[in-house]
């Protein structure tokens, strides 16, 4: 017992939250094992589980779904593509980075207002292709939309305004020098969004729809100027992924986006 009390007192900090962790895990388990040896006949629970830890913060398997449901929400997105398991692990742990950045660097962002998010969201009911081919600009068809992608209006403004923070925090950073000319935004209009509709039914005209082109070509630039930063935070962070299907999957993922 003496050896065991001297042993507690020198292990590191990272150590004691790292068993605090597994014994949590367990006796979560040995709870769910009482419940079903007192009641044989009750369904099974399934539980949430840590799937990955960035810098002591974890990520759950609840986190990995709901960041691939609302994948659906982003522009930038290609539409016909399906979203996997490592790709949505991958953006969480780059957010998950810079929102550790951002309050480390203590960067005043400047939170988004309820009218602004409003506004994101009457522009994805109205512009994005997919919500177009369900009818969105309806209340009925917005909803048919969001139930059939697992999807709350709050957790949409939810992933509206972590993007809109974020955005901020990067405009605040990166953006300086940064212009998108009204030929880009022209180029993106007719090579990349018009092909998105499909045949016979017409898109929104270049003005309506010039603003948001801006913001998705300001991230694809911003992107390009920190990718060499955030792979520095990911070489510096303490980044495990504990899922082996997720681990293979966001490893393919994490190479995919190095190459583009």
């Amino acid at each position: 017992m003496a050896e065991y009390r001297q042993h507690r007192v020198t292990t590191t900090g990272g150590s004691i939250r790292w068993a605090a962790l597994v014994i949590m895990c367990v006796s979560l388990v040995a709870v769910h094992a009482q419940v079903n040896e007192k009641n044989p006949g009750a369904q099974s629970i399934t539980l949430d589980r840590v799937v990955a830890v960035v810098n002591r913060q974890t990520i759950l398997a609840s986190d990995v779904e709901q960041e691939m449901q609302v994948s659906i929400l982003d522009p930038s997105r290609i539409q016909t593509q399906k979203e996997t398991a490592g790709q949505a692990l991958d953006r969480l742990i780059s957010r998950m980075l810079i929102e550790q950045q951002i309050q480390q660097e203590n960067v005043p962002t400047a939170p988004p207002t309820q009218a602004e998010i409003a506004a994101r969201v009457q522009e994805i009911r109205t512009e994005l292709p997919a919500c177009i081919r369900a009818d969105c600009q309806s209340n009925t068809g917005w909803d048919a939309f969001l139930a059939s992608h697992d999807l709350l209006p709050a957790r949409v403004e939810s992933y509206l305004r972590n993007r809109a923070e974020i955005l901020s925090f990067i405009e605040l950073r990166f953006r300086q020098g940064i212009r998108i000319t009204p030929d880009e935004i022209e180029a993106y209009y007719r090579g990349t969004l018009l092909p998105e509709y499909p045949t016979g039914q017409s898109a929104p005209p270049l003005q309506q729809v010039s603003a948001r082109i801006e913001e998705i070509l300001l991230q694809q630039r911003v992107t390009e100027l920190f990718s060499s930063w955030l792979a520095n935070l990911r070489s510096q962070g303490q980044i495990e992924v504990l899922d082996p299907a997720l681990e293979t999957t966001h490893a393919a993922a994490s190479e995919e986006s190095t190459k583009e």
